[in-house]
């Protein structure tokens, strides 16, 4: 029988990532996927789609409402939402035949079908060819996560549905209820509400984003009241009655509100069960989430996890730093990853960004911090490009001047938070940031004017 240094199972941006870093540092690689396509939640019906569908309504919305103010006058705007969708699939086929691709070339035996890891070294993959052992030196198991139930909203795929199935819905629902205020809900309702949907999302918290910081959740809540996004904030679906025609959701202020669709989105659960960890007696939480230590190594020798599957934000680029330390780790003995700089962006519009810690865990910490901002609006770029809305935040350390966390909100802030990200990954300042000369006109100037003012000697503020 054929034996791998490593199985992964789970060709999702965790999976995928160590295989082909692992086969780069000179093991027998294989991974197991059951879906078709590779790339896992993210490309298939994730980051990526939604991404696709988030530009296109986006320039939708923009055709229809703010071109004028650039002399440019469009008649005739119509929707094609069949076209938009085509697109959407056509970019995540292309994508996921790249992950085919690089499988190839780092020579990764792909295997197709579900696998059970029976003991530290065997993994048995069930296919539509019937079932076979497969041994492996070790397992890593990155099988991500699954859309989080709601005890009393069942999902049906058609009045009730996930994020799965908001992706490619047929038609623009007249009323869309969301249920949860995270960055799942405020993208898929940025997407639908630009594409004619009345969109309200419902959060049992009296904020949305509860784990970002409370400035920019404010500012987001207000910005997308203004595109016509309706918030039900401190409200609980107590229950829900569907028929033919629409849903109607019975809130715990004993308020009724009508929709044509639900969206549950109220966060993501491990994916771990049904893969034979109980039998196995690899440790888990009540949620399902694995127990790992600093080499994300199981209480079961040879027998590793990442990604969503273990503690952590659910996020790709987390699992992806996860993938290539753990293949580090496994043959060179060194790996690293800093949680406390993976940054967090929502694609809505403006976008929404943060990295490191917020001014609440700060306050809660007793660390003595500065907090300084600087507005878009006062940026030369963003007033050229018509993008004055949001604001960059830097929380900075009183004794040494080291960024604590940084949080904006505005045009491209997902781009900008990675300067931030990669200024505290290497340990540097507020005034290193404000020194490094900054392309001028750029919204990099923002960071720039904001570290400047961490300084005391801000120049435009």
């Amino acid at each position: 029988m054929e034996e791998f240094d490593l199985i992964v199972i789970g060709a999702g941006p965790g999976g995928y990532v160590a295989a082909i870093r692992a086969s780069q540092l000179g093991l027998k690689v294989a991974c197991i996927e059951k879906e078709t396509a590779l790339g896992g939640t993210c490309l298939r019906v994730g980051c990526i789609p939604s991404k696709a569908l988030l530009e296109s309504s986006h320039l939708y919305a923009k055709t229809n409402s703010s071109l004028k103010k650039h002399g440019i006058h469009v008649e005739g705007v119509s929707l094609d939402l069949a076209t938009m969708l085509k697109r959407k699939n056509q970019v995540v086929s292309m994508l996921t035949k790249g992950v085919e691709s690089l499988f190839r070339k780092n020579e990764i035996t792909r295997l197709s079908g579900s696998a059970t890891v029976k003991t530290s070294n065997t993994v048995e993959l069930a296919s539509s060819e019937g079932t076979q052992v497969i041994q492996g030196k070790n397992v890593l198991i990155a099988t991500g996560s699954l859309p989080t139930a709601v005890p009393g909203l069942p999902t049906d795929g058609e009045r009730v549905i996930t994020s799965t199935e908001a992706l490619a819905l047929e038609s623009v629902p007249d009323r869309l209820a969301i249920v949860g205020g995270g960055y799942i809900g405020l993208e898929l309702g940025s997407v639908w509400s630009r594409l004619g949907s009345t969109v309200t999302i419902i959060e049992g918290r009296d904020r949305i984003l509860p784990h970002m910081d409370e400035d920019l959740a404010n500012e987001a809540k207000r910005l997308l009241s203004k595109q016509g996004i309706k918030f039900k904030l401190g409200s609980l679906v107590s229950g829900l009655a569907t028929s033919a025609t629409g849903c109607e959701l019975h809130l715990s202020n004993e308020e009724m509100l009508s929709a044509d669709k639900v969206l549950v989105a109220v966060g993501r659960t491990p994916n771990s069960s049904n893969l034979g960890l109980e039998e196995l007696g690899i440790e888990r939480d009540e949620r399902g989430t694995i127990h790992v230590d600093e080499r994300f190594a199981t209480n079961v020798d040879h027998v590793y996890a990442i990604g969503d599957v273990i503690k952590g934000p659910m996020l790709a680029h987390k699992a992806e730093e996860e993938g290539i330390a753990f293949a580090e780790q496994l043959v060179t003995g060194t790996g690293h990853v800093n949680y406390g700089t993976i940054p967090g962006v929502v694609f809505t519009d403006p976008e929404i960004a943060s990295v490191g810690k917020t001014e609440r865990e700060l306050v809660d910490s007793n660390t003595q911090f500065r907090k300084v901002g600087f507005p878009y609006r006062g940026n030369g770029r963003a007033r050229a490009s018509d993008h004055t809305e949001g604001f960059a935040k830097l929380l900075v350390d009183e004794s040494n001047g080291q960024i604590l966390g940084a949080h904006l909100i505005g045009a491209h802030a997902g781009e900008l938070i990675n300067e931030v990200a990669l200024a505290m990954n290497s340990h540097r300042t507020a005034d290193d940031l404000a020194r490094s000369c900054h392309a001028h006109p750029t919204l990099g100037e923002i960071l720039k004017e904001a570290a400047l003012a961490a300084c005391e000697r801000g120049i435009h503020s």
